[in-house]
């Protein structure tokens, strides 16, 4: 396909941080997709290269993320202010500076960045004090991700030295289960609860790779489609048990999927969502 669009070294280094792929085939991607970011990775995705699984969109360079819940822990909350260096993001002043713009996101139940945004913390807006805190330091700083969970039992795990934050609901109050689910989320980094709750068009998207990929082995040469479509239902589903929470093996006993080791803490005890947030 011939491109007008301009495709620069910026662009190119982008989608090699993004997939790990080899300058030169990140450059043809790009090209053939006229420029198209997500269209460049899927592209590389069916020419069988190995993509790392990085999601951009949850991920800031660096920072301090801190996840809490409610006293009553029924509503969690995940707070990450960014900066651009880790020798600011360890630095003992910011991470409490960080822990009492969460606390406070807390202890007034925001439910976006604008509502933490104007939230006074003596007598100061979080805003002003993110720009004080700019310029003091230095460097460009941020409320750069917020992710909120409310269910009958929230539980939160911070992993790394605030690098990354897991909230997961259950549909009852069990605190171990809480955080060995959390734990779990954390180590295998899972798309969705379960099938059921993938958005289609990921489901399509997935599916369409996974055929174009089989159709360009010269093994699959001259298989009728039928064959092709049964074979890729198979691969999905495999794609299913690696990427959906309850379908994965439990960490901590590789002998049942988590779903079995809910059910065996509770036969009614149910995962209704989760969030999880990381640097990168």
């Amino acid at each position: 396909m011939s491109t007008s669009v301009a495709i620069t070294a910026a662009d190119i280094n982008k989608l090699r941080q993004a997939t790990g792929a080899g300058m030169l085939d990140c450059r043809k991607a790009l090209t053939e997709t006229n420029g198209d970011f997500e269209a460049a990775i899927d592209w590389l995705r069916k020419q069988g290269q190995k993509v790392a699984a990085k999601r951009s969109d949850r991920e800031a360079k660096e920072g301090v993320i801190i996840a809490k819940t409610t006293p009553d822990n029924k509503t969690g909350l995940i707070v990450c202010i960014s900066c651009e260096t880790d020798f600011v993001s360890k630095n003992a002043d910011f991470v409490a500076f960080a822990q009492s713009i969460a606390d406070a996101a807390v202890a007034h139940n925001v439910k976006s960045v604008d509502e933490l945004n104007e939230v006074l913390i003596n007598g100061a807006k979080v805003s002003d004090m993110i720009n004080d805190k700019l310029a003091s330091i230095g460097e460009k700083i941020g409320v750069a991700k917020f992710e909120r969970v409310e269910a009958p039992f929230v539980a939160s795990y911070i992993h790394g030295a605030n690098r990354m934050g897991v909230l997961v609901g259950l549909s009852s109050e069990v605190a171990e289960a809480g955080k060995d689910i959390a734990m779990q989320i954390a180590a295998m980094n899972p798309l969705a609860v379960d099938a059921d709750s993938i958005p289609a068009s990921t489901i399509e998207r997935e599916r369409a790779i996974v055929i174009e990929t089989m159709k360009a082995d010269p093994k699959m040469a001259g298989k009728p489609e039928e064959m092709i479509a049964k074979i890729a239902e198979g691969k999905l589903n495999a794609f299913f048990k690696e990427q959906t929470l309850l379908a994965q093996a439990f960490v901590k006993d590789g002998s049942k999927s988590v779903a079995e080791y809910l059910k065996s803490v509770g036969s009614d005890l149910k995962v209704t969502e989760f969030k999880r947030v990381a640097l990168g």
